[in-house]
């Protein structure tokens, strides 16, 4: 199903509609601030599990967003994290970052990582913040693959839908989006050791990796 929301003022009726699949345990491929993306509830185990087969990814080993709808309601899902890092990941949220951090007891164990982290996501974007709000609890989300040969697939939601149908649930037309994917730095290694994963659409100079960080 094909559902088109207005990307600027979102429709309730059409969010609600979106937000009772997700609570029915469906997957949903819906916009984000840099691609499109792959969702489902983050509570749901069997919803992650599909995300992972439709993907062809080990659970354990890959690296599943937890969007989030504001650095307060992601700070219940990780644990402790030190002032300098902290105040990195504030002055950037939301925005087209992923922070890997150390996963707090509040993430289902079917959505961690062996390496007990958990991928941290605030988007600055109206129609997943509503979803969001209206779900009540984050979404676990990937980005979808980018297929370099036919660019259209990656921009155009009605070609994501021919493509994607037969797979999910709904398909959340919000306008084209983007191919480049969010900057992904892990920040669980060391209270302020921080490594830069993927570079992408958030910029490191935002980050103020260009100097140590103290």
């Amino acid at each position: 199903m094909l559902v088109r929301i207005n990307p600027d003022t979102p429709q309730e009726r059409l969010i609600q509609q979106v937000v009772t699949c997700l609570k029915n345990g469906g997957i949903i491929i819906y916009p984000t601030d840099t691609v499109y993306g792959l969702g489902c509830d983050m509570y749901n185990k069997k919803a992650v599990a599909r995300i992972c087969r439709l993907k062809g990814i080990d659970p354990n080993k890959a690296y599943l967003s937890c969007v989030c709808d504001s650095i307060k309601s992601a700070s219940e899902f990780t644990a402790h994290i030190s002032t300098p890092i902290y105040k990195m990941i504030r002055q950037v949220l939301p925005g087209p970052y992923t922070f890997i951090l150390r996963a707090s007891k509040g993430v289902p164990k079917h959505f961690q990582t062996r390496k007990k982290t958990v991928g941290i996501r605030v988007v600055n974007h109206p129609i997943p913040l509503q979803l969001l709000q209206g779900l009540g609890h984050p979404i676990v989300s990937i980005s979808l693959d980018i297929d370099e040969e036919i660019e259209e697939y990656n921009l155009d939601p009605e070609l994501i839908h021919e493509r994607y149908e037969r797979q999910v649930d709904m398909v959340v037309d919000g306008g084209y989006g983007s191919l480049i994917p969010s900057t992904v730095v892990d920040c669980s290694r060391g209270e302020d050791e921080v490594e830069v994963i993927r570079e992408g659409a958030g910029s490191l100079e935002a980050l103020g990796l260009a100097t140590p960080i103290s």
